[in-house]
């Protein structure tokens, strides 16, 4: 189906809120501008502001918009007060769960615990059997003792997950209808998360309600202040309406990495390589993906210790980056992260009262970043307190301080490349068939030592590699999601059967996209199936297709080395509705140069074993097929790349930097 560009006058603004910086990536008719200014947790609309008004425009503008503000709300734990209501005699599936211990082998392994208290779970006296027929309809009477149990329990949004509402909804929304007078934020699990499994659909409507008042109240806020069109990024790579995101805040709760995992992909597309391992690195901690030709997805996630089931771009997070402490534990050893020093008051070399070690200050004592390059010079660092602070930490450690500002990079890079290792080899993926691409402000001062530690022999550093989440949010569509849980046997007219349930998700998707402002001419439709073995417990999502039973034997084939003779299950039915936001032009490739590229200037900087003069280069007037031998110091407004001894670089046609091993 043909897609048509949904264009705006306006300028569009995508902006990522992180952890230590929120970034900014302008788009008007004729120029692509971006910025960066430090994050303002207490109140992230603040920093969005001040960027604003830094690159000299007005409150009426297009804002696509990556937000932290449900994740950090959920991860602290600092959402609303909920109350649950669910089907008599499950008030307690938060707690019971799976029954799987996280460690299997630790004795002292605690439960995460659940985000509703046991005084505000109330059970309902109703019944629809696992075929959706209604075996026990609610009573008049119950329903209005529960609404005054809900007024008495004083919470502060309602999540409403009866037993088998995927199959029949009719009972959530009579409760619904009960509960309007309440005027209370209402998640229903016929809405968030229609679709089977109990303790992961209860435990997604939970985390919805959980979130969504705070969600909405910040993105109300924010929409008063800029008074114009806010779009807000979500988990699976597309972007919402401010209405949208505010009753279904769970599914932004990946939006940040969500934008950089989607940037990585256009950047790969203009370099033609289709096999990548992408690492952002921020301030606060390190996202990862897998690129394969397309990005990975996945419908589940374990998000702080607790099940969220949304659609979601497949993302692996550790909490490394250059605000992370460094500090010893009880066994003497020197660790870093997963705290960090944030953006307040950041590291020591912010000058802003940080007094603990971080990453970013053992890099600018090993002179990695030029103090007064940092942020193109705009925001200049104070080193002189960081080898007193390296020496109190060695103290403990019996190190040096030059030993220590070492050892703080090779546990950040050791973290870092575990993790990878994880993304790719223990799901059958060679890293050394993968180029890997690093972005965020500190991705680029570790690529190549992690290149080097996974066998990679190529790495690729895109342009603009802090503000690449924000680039990646301006690609953004309108994306939503629609699933139907059928648990049908495979049989020969399956195709046929299929084409029922799918007439009504699409019409589903053409009525919100309706209510969107887009016509049914701008929606692009595809369709996945969730299938297994009979009988077995999980299974795989593949393309809704003819051919579906013999792509999910290969994928089954290729996840686990082996398939069955047994008859084949159809769990779900998922469609994915998409329309064209503002798009971008791919930027084009700029004339290539026959220059010599001349250093900026000689720093010292310390390589291995020893200290050396060291060519840095600016990258904002480096030209494609301009190239060069490490070691050098490339910087940039919105990150520092290292390039060690062993490697050289060369500026491609779009202008990201590829860099690789020279071959012995």
């Amino acid at each position: 189906m043909p897609q048509v560009a949904h264009s705006s006058p306006k300028p569009l603004l995508a902006v990522d809120t992180g952890g230590t910086f929120t970034d900014f990536f302008l788009m008007t008719s004729d120029t692509v501008r971006t910025h960066k200014v430090l994050s303002t947790p207490k109140d992230p609309a603040k920093a969005i502001l001040q960027g604003i008004q830094e690159l000299g425009l007005g409150t009426s503008i297009e804002v696509i918009h990556g937000s932290t503000v449900a994740t950090n709300a959920y991860l602290e734990r600092k959402g609303a007060r909920v109350a649950l209501i669910t089907t008599a005699g499950f008030e307690d599936i938060l707690e019971i769960g799976r029954q799987n211990r996280p460690g299997l082998y630790d004795l002292l392994s605690r439960r995460t615990p659940p985000l509703v208290e046991r005084k505000r779970r109330f059970g309902l006296e109703e019944r629809v059997d696992a075929k959706g027929r209604v075996q026990l309809p609610p009573s008049r009477k119950n329903i209005q003792a529960l609404v005054k149990k809900i007024i008495k329990s004083q919470c502060e949004a309602i999540a409403v997950v009866l037993l088998f509402s995927f199959r029949n909804s009719q009972h959530e929304l009579s409760i619904k209808k009960a509960l309007k007078g309440l005027k209370l934020p209402l998640s229903l699990s016929c809405e968030v998360c229609p679709e089977y499994r109990e303790f992961e659909r209860t435990s997604t409507t939970c985390i919805n309600a959980y979130v969504s008042p705070i969600m909405a109240k910040y993105l109300q806020r924010l929409e008063q202040r800029l008074q114009g069109r806010v779009r807000v990024m979500q988990s699976n790579g597309g972007a919402l309406s401010l209405g949208e995101a505010s009753k279904e805040a769970a599914r932004t709760l990946l939006s940040g990495p969500a934008g950089g995992a989607l940037g990585a992909l256009q950047v790969s597309r203009q370099s033609k390589i289709t096999k990548v391992l992408t690492l952002d690195m921020g301030g606060t901690s390190t996202d990862m993906a897998l690129i394969d030709g397309a990005l990975e997805y996945t419908t589940e996630a374990n998000l702080g210790g607790l099940p969220l089931k949304t659609p979601m771009i497949r993302i692996d997070t550790i909490g490394a980056g250059g605000g992370s402490l460094a500090w010893h534990d009880a066994g003497g050893s020197l660790r870093v992260g997963p705290q960090s020093a944030g953006a307040d008051p950041g590291p020591i070399c912010y000058g802003r009262g940080g007094k603990a070690i971080t990453l970013t200050d053992a890099h600018v004592f090993l002179g990695h970043i030029p103090p007064h390059r940092f942020l193109g010079g705009a925001m200049k660092l104070i080193p002189k307190k960081i080898e007193t602070h390296l020496r109190r930490l060695g103290k403990k450690l019996g190190l040096r301080a030059l030993e220590v500002a070492q050892g703080i990079i090779t546990v950040a890079d050791a973290n870092m490349a575990r993790a990878l290792r994880v993304l790719s080899l223990e799901r059958g993926y060679d890293p050394r068939e993968f180029t890997l691409m690093t972005y965020g402000g500190a991705g680029a001062l570790h690529a190549c030592a992690l290149a080097d530690s996974l066998g990679m022999s190529q790495v690729l550093i895109p342009t603009r590699p802090g503000i690449l989440s924000a680039f990646g949010m301006a690609h953004a569509d309108w994306v939503r999601d629609y699933v139907k849980t059928l648990l049908w046997p495979v049989r020969p007219d399956s195709m046929k059967k299929l084409q029922v349930p799918w007439r009504a998700l699409q019409r589903q998707a053409d009525g919100d996209a309706h209510s969107q402002g887009f016509a049914k001419s701008e929606v692009l439709v595809k369709g996945h199936l969730d299938v297994r073995f009979r009988g077995q417990s999980y299974e795989l999502t593949i393309p809704f297709e003819n051919n579906f039973s013999k792509e999910f034997l290969r994928q089954h084939q290729a996840h686990y080395g082996f398939k069955h003779q047994q008859d084949l299950e159809i769990v779900n039915l998922r469609l994915q509705a998409r329309t064209r936001l503002n798009r971008i032009s791919p930027s084009p490739k700029a004339a290539p140069s026959r220059n010599r590229l001349q250093p900026a200037e000689m720093f010292r900087c310390f390589w291995q074993d020893r200290w050396a003069k060291t060519p840095v280069f600016d990258r904002e007037t480096m030209r494609p097929g301009q190239k060069g031998n490490g070691p050098a110091i490339i910087t940039e407004f919105s990150a520092t790349t290292l390039v060690p001894p062993g490697w050289n670089y060369n500026c491609e046609g779009h202008g990201h930097l590829l860099l690789q091993r020279k071959k012995s």
